[in-house]
């Protein structure tokens, strides 16, 4: 009797699982897995997850510019959703971001079916014994609504899609440092709020083909918290390539081919912190890039997603402990070193001409003539090949960033100082006037990009610098560099970082001159000039001399004057932003 018992029970939970998993099958399944949902039909599933369970809620976190809510699943065996406490919790926090490009849309889907398993069915469960995991569906949402078939000429499936960018025409995953879009500046308070353990993003990518279903990119690099690359080389990678693979699908690096041709090498990506798996890095954070195939089949994408999402799960379920323990150090080594001892924070880094081998699984190309064109072009239609490469992953660091003890920002610029604090960096007011001892930038020789950039006008210069006393004002912003984000900090103000509010074009305003001269007036001052200065007389008869330019240029003879007379304009050219020196 008591055996029958236990056979009914154990039928009647079957019965109860698929019954569940009927109510909750996707529009992808239903469609024979050719379809996506609409924004709507993707929140009310996410909604349901949580009415249904008591170990999710699902949350507004922000809004975007046409009104949409950005919303994230939370899911936590101990019921607790509010962030600012999760933040703290023993568990490991996975945060797993699909739809930044919202016609790369096959991780919403992914997620899905992952979190019925975890939520409804329970099959995966056990996860959040250990793990706490947020899901944001959707994060560019009004993009996802710019719905259709021909958004992504490349890609095969689903039958329609979202679009890449956002209803700003700003892409998101160039946005991370800036932070130009509601959508991001959103993303980073929740981001920085809850400090996720490990950060999901997915998409799909095109370019050239290959047998690989699925391609993925972590950082590794010197740049990072050896202890952490170590863990990744050594654990992480291994484990998550075994498990996809073992459930039957391809995965590899995410790599670019040497000089367009697989044969002759592949190499790793050194990511700038404006996507997300460079950017995880300045905030001492592990992370993972996933990039399916946009020619393979959308049941292929959408389920080789799902296993590699799956595999990180479960590596960090079992690694919970190692994790958390490796980014709290990560946080500690970033002040001690960066922040207290100062030493020089890494910026350009560079792969090395080493390599290791490689058996790379390629798809030979074919060559076609096009009338079209006038000129062959390569498609992928021909034999699969494997073959061993050289393989560049390797980086090194060329150049570094001297870290001071700080820096000023004048009060009439505390728009960045908006961003920063959007970043997790925390910033003091100056309540009285204060005499400081900084170290000033020039920016000369500018050149603007021959044409906007995700919105923006990006410069480039030469940085020229002096050391001088300064006297802070009330209401000015200190920014001290004895901070976990650092990274970030010395990224954004530091004009020479490639991601700095500089290059990106915060402060050109400071290029430009608003007064000038008229020669009558400033021929006779520069007269006086040159009879009561003799060592700027012989410049200026040096470049007579030297520079025939110069020389049959009359303006550029007098300008040679007005810049270096008390009317010419001492802020021209000059960062606004100072480093501290003590």
């Amino acid at each position: 009797m008591k055996k029958m018992l236990i056979i009914l029970f154990v039928l009647s939970s079957i019965l109860v699982a698929q019954k569940n998993e009927s109510d909750f099958l996707t529009k992808f399944e239903k469609s024979d897995y050719l379809e996506t949902d609409r924004y709507q039909e993707s929140m009310e599933y996410f909604s349901k997850l949580a009415d249904e369970s008591e170990f999710a809620e699902f949350i507004t976190f922000g809004v975007s510019p046409q009104g949409r809510d950005l919303k994230i699943l939370i899911a936590n065996k101990n019921s607790e959703f509010d962030l600012d406490k999760i933040k703290n919790s023993e568990k490991a926090i996975v945060l797993i971001q699909s739809g930044i490009h919202a016609g790369e849309i096959c991780g919403k889907d992914a997620s899905m079916i992952l979190m019925r398993e975890i939520l409804i069915t329970k099959e995966k469960e056990a996860y959040l014994d250990s793990l706490i995991i947020l899901v944001i569906p959707i994060f560019n949402v009004d993009g996802h609504e710019r719905f259709g078939k021909y958004n992504r000429l490349n890609q095969n499936g689903p039958k329609e899609m979202g679009y890449r960018v956002t209803a700003q025409n700003l892409n998101l995953n160039r946005d991370y440092m800036k932070a130009d879009s509601p959508e991001m500046q959103a993303l980073l308070k929740l981001y920085t709020k809850v400090l996720p353990d490990f950060y999901i993003d997915i998409h799909s990518t095109d370019g050239a083909d290959y047998q690989y279903h699925i391609t993925y990119n972590t950082q590794k690099f010197p740049n990072f918290y050896k202890p952490t690359v170590e863990w990744i080389k050594s654990d992480f990678i291994p484990s998550i390539e075994s498990y996809v693979n073992e459930n039957g699908y391809l995965i590899s690096p995410f790599v670019s081919y040497v000089q367009g041709d697989f044969k002759k090498g592949i190499r790793d990506w050194i990511a700038s912190p404006r996507f997300s798996n460079g950017y995880t890095v300045l905030q001492n954070r592990p992370s993972l890039l996933i990039e399916t195939h946009v020619l393979k089949p959308y049941k292929e994408r959408v389920f080789s997603a799902k296993y590699l999402t799956e595999g990180i799960l479960l590596n960090l379920s079992k690694n919970r402990s190692l994790v958390k323990k490796l980014n709290k150090d990560a946080d500690l080594f970033a002040l001690e070193n960066f922040g207290a001892k100062r030493n020089p924070y890494p910026n350009q880094l560079k792969l090395s001409q080493n390599s290791t081998q490689y058996n790379y699984k390629g798809i030979e190309p074919v060559m076609s003539e096009s009338p079209i064109m006038g000129t062959q072009f390569k498609t992928y239609r021909a034999e699969k090949v494997s073959v061993n490469v050289p393989y560049y992953d390797l980086g090194y660091i060329i150049s570094s960033f001297n870290v001071p003890a700080g820096y000023l920002v004048p009060k009439e610029w505390g728009n960045i100082v908006e961003r920063l604090t959007l970043h997790g960096v925390d910033v003091d007011t100056v309540q009285e006037p204060t005499d400081l001892e900084i170290k000033e930038y020039e920016l000369d020789s500018v050149k603007f990009a021959s044409r906007s950039y995700e919105g923006r006008i990006r410069c480039d210069f030469q940085v020229y610098s002096r050391t001088k006393n300064y006297e802070a004002q009330p209401g000015d912003y200190i920014i001290r560099t004895n901070q976990r984000a650092v990274g970030v900090i010395v990224n954004l103000l530091e004009p020479e970082g490639d991601d700095s509010f500089a290059k990106w074009g915060f402060f050109n305003s400071i290029f430009e001159r608003k007064e000038y001269f008229e020669p009558y007036v400033m021929e006779p001052i520069a007269r006086i000039m040159m009879q009561d200065n003799p060592e700027l007389a012989k410049e200026f008869n040096e470049k007579l001399k030297n520079e025939p330019e110069f020389k049959n240029d009359p303006y550029a003879r007098l300008f040679f004057w007005y810049e270096r007379s008390p009317y010419y304009d001492s802020k021209y050219k000059i960062y606004p932003v100072k480093r501290l020196l003590n």
